[in-house]
């Protein structure tokens, strides 16, 4: 449940919550394209309010933007700004940003290139995306059923609020199964990612996650814990990942903005090494922290102060 606060910025303004509409004929509304991220604002150790690598991810929403062939009236300077802005309007110390670029209401139909093309900001309060104890002990999964999309059927690469479909399917199958996530393999059966998140796996301390050639979201907390992890001395491959490896690892973890590090503890009723967290993903999970939300400043590029 999404806790109402004070404003939501769309299209330039800071508009009260509850005016905050659109119409129900808005156009993404019905065909599903529109790019959106998801970002985190953290309060860090000095008490200042951060949020992290905001440059990336409205670089990215952009890129969707570019691969879906919306055209914002904004620039990203623009966007950036009203996080910021939105931020301070509802008094947020942490939260999660939601921007937005879709098309709204006018032409109906598959076509309608005329139709607007409006750029919202939403913010709310969101704490571990998979619940606290998650983070602590890690979760159960299930490989879904649901492939994640071949690269000749969607984009992998875009944040398009169409192709969570799909994900939506997997993530509803894992919790009616009893399991806290999905994980998704692709369309020639190699691991792709959970429902929402990037996936990592350690094998004889050597950390590997699915390369940006496979039908994986370009993901930015997965950016980030590549960099960590190679600063920690870990070995980082970026390689395609078998159903039967993943079972074997010593070690699974998701990475997102929603997910942060969130360990693994078991998949398809296999335990994942001792079936406890383990050391590289908790030495990683630790640093990712720090860095966010503690007295790590080796990467300050990527907190942007409110």
């Amino acid at each position: 449940m999404v806790d109402k606060l004070k404003k939501i910025w769309m299209d330039g303004e800071l508009v009260d919550w509850d005016d905050a509409n659109v119409h129900v004929l808005t156009h993404s509304l019905h065909y599903g394209v529109a790019a959106f991220e998801g970002i985190r604002a953290y309060k860090r150790a000095d008490g200042q309010t951060y949020v992290f690598r905001l440059r990336e991810h409205v670089d990215r929403l952009f890129d969707t933007c570019k691969l879906t062939l919306l055209a914002p009236k904004f620039t990203r300077e623009d966007v950036m700004k009203a996080c910021a802005e939105l931020l301070r309007a509802n008094s947020m110390e942490d939260g999660y940003l939601r921007p937005m670029v879709y098309m709204g209401d006018g032409a109906m139909g598959i076509y309608a290139p005329n139709n607007p093309c409006r750029t919202s900001v939403i913010a709310w309060k969101w704490g571990a995306y998979l619940g606290e104890e998650a983070l602590k002990t890690g979760i159960r999964t299930k490989i879904s059923s649901f492939a994640r999309h071949h690269i000749n059927i969607s984009l992998a690469k875009a944040k398009m609020a169409g192709q969570y479909t799909n994900s939506v399917l997997a993530k509803r199958e894992a919790k009616f199964g009893g399991y806290d996530e999905a994980i998704m393999l692709d369309a020639n059966g190699y691991v792709s990612e959970g429902s929402g998140e990037n996936i990592f796996l350690v094998k004889k301390g050597v950390l590997y996650t699915p390369d940006l050639a496979s039908s994986i979201l370009e993901g930015i907390t997965r950016d980030t814990v590549m960099q960590l992890a190679r600063e920690l001395g870990i070995e980082v491959k970026e390689t395609r990942i078998t159903r039967d490896q993943l079972w074997l690892a010593d070690e699974v973890f998701f990475t997102g903005t929603a997910a942060e590090v969130t360990p693994v503890r078991e998949v398809d009723n296999r335990p994942i090494g001792e079936g406890t967290v383990g050391p590289i993903t908790k030495r990683i999970q630790e640093r990712f922290f720090d860095v966010v939300r503690g007295t790590d400043t080796a990467h300050a590029a990527w907190l942007t102060k409110v």
